[in-house]
């Protein structure tokens, strides 16, 4: 039995060459053209079809169809209705061919990638020949003129089209080949790249699905996490990317499209050549898989990123939207249990980017801090230097030390002569992590109205020891308890979910599977029972049970329900519960993700919310900001740095805010 057809685009009914081929000839004759009826036409048929329409129209009319659509349309519009009129082989060596520039302004290496690591080997084969059909050259040749070291080596490896078939597993390789992996990375000083370059590159699909599951259990951690501390540069982004086509191609392409479309401006060439090669093969699952990934659709996201002709044709290839949470295609409900079932046993280590200041004197800086405060201006280079290249430890015995040896405030000092985000920053920097939180709490509920995701950020993702500091401090400095004024501040189900958070009493042990399973029997049970019911049993679960274990609920879930968690809080629940319910399961999938989305929003849209900036920044640079930078740079394809830089230009005019800033960031990726 053939498999299933996920594509969206299918052959044409009632089918009829000629009689498209001289509608395309009239909607490009005379003055201007009718885009309307060219993309209607040629986004309704099939790849196969549009070859025949391209013959029939050369024949009847003696012109190339491509050439007329190239002369009559213009910019991405023109580009992707071209590219669907190529067969899929030329397509793809007119992108190759492009992304190895002749003109010296550099090699795409992220298309060269895309395509290598995540064609069959028909297809591979197919892609050579047209290749040398179209450009008279050899596309091995030119990949090798262009790329250099093991980057080059993998290239050339892909272009043979010779990996095992999916059909052929090794079962007694299966261990060895997952060893050798482990020996030739973590297992030793250095990297042997030829060990991964053989395995990854040969070894048939379902084989190395089975070897990556292997690895995990002796790693302790994901191949994808060995890949990221063990490679560099191109070759690293490649290897990730064989890795996750071989996991899942949908989920690649998903994770490639939202990039293309996110981050500083769209990466139209991508997007086109995605929405163009998949939508005969696979593009139901790749909508599936970036609804499982993704907060929206891609057809929501590709409405509101593109416009015009062009948007409506990529619509017409996507096919339809799935805002609406339904039960998964067996594929994303396989990829969505192996995503929890992998960050279940995943052991991340965590790093921060500001550490112990090696020759550490609190004597000295606090005369250096007093110095530059000193007379008449205000030395802000010397005060930013000293307080962000600290640990938090070390400030506070500046602080100590500055009061005793002066008889000042350092605190009270640094507010007279810092201003503006400047002196937000370096205040919470120099307060306690406790102080630092206890205050953005306080700052989230004053006002005219309260900043429920700030409040949200900090209860879901502090330990209860952090939780429980932060609870005294806030009855120190306020003189009412955290929870009264959570009380006073907020109303209903997102109350109590607020001060269930504030027990500081989550349980802290390992994942208990037959409870987890139990968990997610009854989480399932509830989606069926009325809101309040519901929210009632997710807000018992979801709020007291261990991470570790919570994980294990989630991946449960999926069995039970053949649904996403994530998906169930967005569609069925509302409002801020909706929101600190999400928060809560993407903390318990991956807290260093959730913060770098969090960053993500805080910059982008309408104005910066640098309180919000301040608060991640602040709290995380000693605990987690390299795994969010990473993250960041992952999701984003944009680093964390360099989103700093641009978009907290605007209102920084010393650019001191700035510089504070990228010191805590800790580097660019």
């Amino acid at each position: 039995m053939g498999k299933e057809f996920r594509g969206t685009i299918a052959d044409h009914p009632d089918f009829d060459a000629g009689s498209d081929a001289e509608a395309l000839y009239n909607a490009m004759k005379g003055f201007g053209s009718d885009k309307e009826a060219i993309l209607d036409l040629i986004a309704s048929r099939s790849n196969a079809q549009r070859q025949e329409i391209r013959a029939a129209y050369k024949s009847q009319f003696g012109q190339d169809l491509i050439d007329d659509l190239k002369y009559e349309l213009t910019g991405k519009f023109e580009r992707l209705i071209v590219g669907l009129m190529r067969p899929p082989a030329y397509h793809d060596a007119k992108e190759i061919k492009d992304a190895i520039k002749d003109s010296g302004a550099g090699t795409d290496e992220k298309c060269l990638i895309e395509i290598l690591a995540s064609r069959t080997n028909e297809q591979m084969q197919n892609l050579v020949a047209a290749y040398k059909d179209a450009y008279g050259r050899d596309l091995e040749e030119d990949v090798i003129g262009d790329t250099s070291g093991h980057f080059k080596k993998m290239l050339v490896v892909l272009l043979q089209g010779t990996r095992e078939e999916d059909d052929v597993v090794s079962e007694d390789l299966v261990e060895q080949d997952a060893q050798d992996l482990y020996d030739a990375g973590e297992a030793q000083w250095g990297t042997d790249e030829a060990k991964f370059i053989m395995l990854l590159g040969n070894r048939s699909v379902t084989h190395l699905q089975l070897v990556f599951d292997e690895y995990q259990k002796i790693a302790e951690k994901s191949i994808e996490d060995s890949i990221k501390s063990e490679l560099s540069g191109d070759f690293e982004t490649l290897m990730l990317a064989v890795v996750q086509c071989i996991r899942s191609k949908p989920m690649f392409y998903a994770r490639r499209l939202y990039k293309s479309m996110k981050g500083l401006g769209t990466a139209d060439n991508t997007l086109i050549r995605i929405m163009v090669c998949r939508s005969e093969i696979d593009m139901l699952d790749i909508r599936e898989c970036f609804r499982l990934r993704y907060e929206k659709s891609l057809y929501n996201m590709i409405q509101d990123d593109t416009s015009g002709d062009y948007k409506r044709t990529l619509l017409k290839l996507c096919g339809g939207d799935d805002d609406i949470a339904g039960e998964f295609f067996p594929e994303a409900a396989q990829i969505a249990y192996k995503m929890w079932e992998i960050s279940a046993m995943t052991k991340v280590q965590l790093r921060g980017t500001v550490r112990p200041y090696q020759n550490f004197d609190p004597a000295g800086d606090a005369q250096a801090l007093r110095k530059a405060m000193k007379g008449f201006g205000t030395d802000e280079d010397t005060i930013i230097d000293i307080v962000a290249h600290r640990s938090n430890a070390q400030r506070q015995e500046i602080r100590q030390t500055f009061k005793s040896l002066l008889g000042r405030d350092l605190m009270a000092d640094l507010k007279s002569e810092l201003s503006k985000n400047l002196e937000r920053l370096i205040l919470g920097l120099m307060m306690t992590p406790a102080e630092f939180d206890a205050k953005m709490m306080k700052k989230a509920m004053e006002g005219a109205g309260t900043d429920e995701h700030a409040l949200i950020e900090i209860l879901v993702t502090r330990s209860n020891q952090e939780i429980q500091e932060m609870c005294s401090a806030y009855q120190d400095a306020y003189k009412i308890s955290l929870e009264d004024a959570l009380a006073s501040d907020t109303s209903g189900h997102f109350k109590r979910i607020l001060i269930s958070l504030a027990q500081g009493a989550r349980e802290e042990d390992p994942a208990d599977m037959a409870r987890a399973l139990e968990d997610a029997q009854e989480l399932a049970d509830a989606c069926n029972a009325d809101s309040g019911d519901m929210e009632d049993k997710f807000m018992s679960i979801l709020c007291t049970r261990s991470f570790p274990h919570l994980r294990k609920v989630f991946q449960e879930f999926v069995r039970c329900s053949n649904k996403d968690i994530e998906q169930i809080i967005k569609k069925e629940m509302s409002g801020d519960v909706k929101n600190a319910m999400f928060a809560i399961v993407r903390s318990v999938k991956n807290q260093p993700s959730y913060f770098a989305d969090r960053l993500y929003k805080a910059m982008k849209g309408l104005g910066t919310d640098n309180r919000a900036l301040i608060r991640i920044m602040v709290s995380r640079s000693e605990i987690d900001l390299f795994n969010i930078r990473k993250e960041f740079k992952e999701t984003h394809d944009a680093s964390l740095h360099e989103f700093i830089q641009v978009e907290t230009f605007v209102g920084d005019t010393s650019g001191d805010f700035r510089k504070t800033l990228l010191i805590l960031c800790g580097g660019e990726d």
